[in-house]
């Protein structure tokens, strides 16, 4: 089935990982929820990205650590 001239195509709904949760979080917490909301994680510039990148993988160190320290 072929579409029309001016059809978008539907997109599909993502399952929200708690990894979405916390990049939606760290974005709140820079005042950049609204321009992603807006704009998609695509209209963020390469520092906002990085900024973004940068605490997430700081916060999901953390966590990896006091799981493995309550573990044992």
């Amino acid at each position: 089935m072929k579409k029309e001239a001016g059809q978008k195509k539907e997109k599909k709904k993502k399952v929200e990982t708690p990894q979405d949760r916390l990049k939606m979080e760290v974005a709140s917490e820079l005042g950049l929820a609204e321009k992603v909301k807006k704009l998609g994680w695509g209209g963020l510039t390469a520092a906002e990205s990085g900024r973004l990148g940068g605490i997430m993988t700081r916060r999901l160190k953390k966590l990896r650590q006091e799981a493995t320290n309550t573990e044992g």
